[in-house]
C-alpha cells in the first residue's frame, strides 16, 4: 500500500524532527566555540576522524561503489564543512552562517533540473528571487559580522552541499549513517593535507595543545550530535514518512541558528538582518512548500 504524499507527523516524530533541527541549528553556535582554539581545517580534520571511527566498527560499508563514498566524502567533508569552517574563523557570523549555507536548495533544485532538462517554474524563479535579494541584503552590509569573503565561503560550501546531495542521491536507497560514516573516511586525508599546507604543524600542534573540555566537548558534538544523532534521526525519519512531511521541517535550521546565536553569542540582530532573514526564509518557504499547497488547494 502506497503511503500518502502528505500526512502530519506523530507527536513523538515530530519532537525528534524539532530535536534535530535544534541539533543542527545550534550546532553553528558550537563550531564557533570551537574554532576559539582550533583552527578550522584542522576542526574539520577531528569531526570527520571521530564521525568515522570508531562506528565504522559496528557500522557495516553500505553497497555503493567506492567512488561514490570517495566522491561525497570530499564534497562534503573539503567542500562543505571545511568552506564553512574557514569562513566562521573570522569572516561571518554563526548566524548568518546557518541562513546563508540554506541557498543549498535552490543549487539542488538547479543540478536536478540540469541533469533532467526541465526548465525552472514560474514559483522556483519568484523563491529563488526572494533568496538572492536577502542574501544581496547580507553583501550589502558585508562588515565584520560577514565579510564578502566570509559570503563567497559560504556560498560555495552550499554548492558542495548541494552536489553532495546529488552524489548521494545517485547511491540510491542506503542506510543513511553508515553512508555518512563510510564517507567520512575519504574527508580526512584532503582536509588534513589542506590543514598542513594552509594552517601549518605549529599551528596545529598549538590549537590542539590548547584545547581545552569545551573544545573537545564540541568536537565531539560535531561527529555524534550533528552527524550520528541528527543524519541517523533524520534519515530514519525520511525512511518512515513521505519526504513532503519531513523536508519543510529543515526550514528550522536558520531559525534555531539565528536564535541560538544571537542568545549564546550575543549576535546582534540589526533590521537589515532581520530584513536578509525574512527575505532567504520567504524563498526557501516557497520552494520547499509551494508544490504540496497546490496539490492541496487543486484537491
Amino acid at each position: 500500500m502506497n503511503r500518502p504524499a502528505h500526512h502530519a507527523l506523530p507527536p513523538l516524530h515530530l519532537l525528534l524532527a524539532l530535536a534535530v533541527m535544534a541539533v543542527w541549528g545550534t550546532n553553528f553556535v558550537v563550531i564557533k566555540l570551537a574554532l576559539a582554539h582550533l583552527p578550522p581545517l584542522t576542526l574539520a580534520t577531528l569531526r570527520f576522524a571521530f564521525a568515522f571511527f570508531p562506528l565504522a566498527l559496528v557500522l557495516k560499508r553500505p553497497q555503493v561503489p567506492w567512488r561514490n563514498l570517495a566522491t561525497y566524502g570530499v564534497l562534503i567533508g573539503a567542500g562543505q564543512f571545511g568552506l564553512l569552517f574557514t569562513a566562521m574563523r573570522a569572516d561571518i557570523t554563526p548566524g548568518l552562517a546557518s541562513l546563508v549555507v540554506q541557498v543549498q536548495v535552490f543549487f539542488t533544485i538547479g543540478l536536478s533540473m540540469r541533469l533532467t532538462g526541465e526548465r525552472l517554474a514560474r514559483w522556483q524563479l519568484a523563491a529563488l528571487g526572494l533568496a538572492v535579494a536577502g542574501l544581496a541584503v547580507i553583501a550589502v552590509h558585508t562588515d565584520a559580522t560577514a565579510t564578502p569573503l566570509g559570503l563567497g565561503l559560504v556560498v560555495l560550501a552550499a554548492l558542495c552541499w548541494a552536489l553532495g546531495n546529488m552524489t548521494s542521491r545517485a547511491a540510491g536507497p542506503v542506510n543513511m549513517l553508515a553512508y555518512v560514516v563510510w564517507s567520512s573516511l575519504f574527508a580526512v586525508p584532503p582536509l588534513l593535507g589542506l590543514a598542513v599546507l594552509s594552517e601549518g604543524w605549529p599551528a596545529i600542534r598549538t590549537g590542539v595543545e590548547a584545547a581545552d573540555a569545551k573544545t573537545w566537548a564540541a568536537v565531539l558534538w560535531q561527529s555524534v550530535g550533528n552527524t550520528m544523532f541528527g543524519y541517523g534521526a533524520w534519515g530514519w525519519l525520511l525512511h518512515r514518512h513521505p519526504a513532503a512531511s519531513v523536508a519543510p521541517l529543515a526550514l528550522l535550521v536558520p531559525v534555531f541558528g539565528m536564535g541560538a546565536s544571537a542568545l549564546l553569542l550575543r549576535e546582534d540582530l540589526p533590521p537589515w538582518k532581520i530584513l536578509a532573514f525574512l527575505l532567504v526564509m520567504a524563498g526557501l518557504a516557497l520552494g520547499v512548500m509551494w508544490p504540496q499547497l497546490t496539490k492541496r488547494m487543486k484537491r
